[in-house]
């Protein structure tokens, strides 16, 4: 599970990302700005609908956070939670490309899933017809004879 400072520092880091103030964030979120505070500073441990409520201000997605904070499993694949646990757990991408990428992951969840009527099943591809025949072994070189007729 995810420490308090660890959670504390994501969220400080999202909002330094967003340019706005402690006071701002506290007032679009719905918390005061002391517990604001004490949450950035690892002090309080934030509740999982004050994360969603962050998630919503800071605009980046509530399982995000919830990963962060340790309320998700990393390897929980259920509703391509895997995914976005493995776009948040990478060191080598910045906190901005991971917003990104997970938005536009959301994106194209939300897109399929109103394309796609669950009862209605996908057409299947043919396979292409193949030009082996069934039980014909593959002919042999045959020597020839070189015979000239004079």
């Amino acid at each position: 599970m995810a420490s308090s400072k660890d959670v504390g520092d994501f969220i400080r880091d999202l909002r330094r990302n967003a340019r706005i103030s402690l006071r701002q964030l506290a007032a679009q979120a719905g918390v005061s700005n002391p517990y604001l505070s004490q949450i950035e500073r690892g002090l309080r441990k934030p509740s999982a609908e004050v994360l969603q409520q962050l998630a919503t201000a800071l605009r980046v997605s509530t399982p995000m956070m919830y990963l962060r904070a340790g309320l998700l499993d990393a390897l929980d694949a259920k509703d391509g939670q895997g995914v976005i646990a493995a776009v948040a757990a990478d060191p080598d991408l910045t906190t901005a490309q991971k917003q990104a990428l997970i938005q536009i992951y959301e994106t194209f969840r939300r897109d399929n899933a109103r394309e796609t009527p669950a009862d209605e099943p996908e057409p299947e591809e043919e396979a292409p017809p193949t030009s082996r025949k069934q039980g014909r072994k593959a002919a042999r070189p045959v020597a020839s004879s070189s015979e000239e007729t004079s």
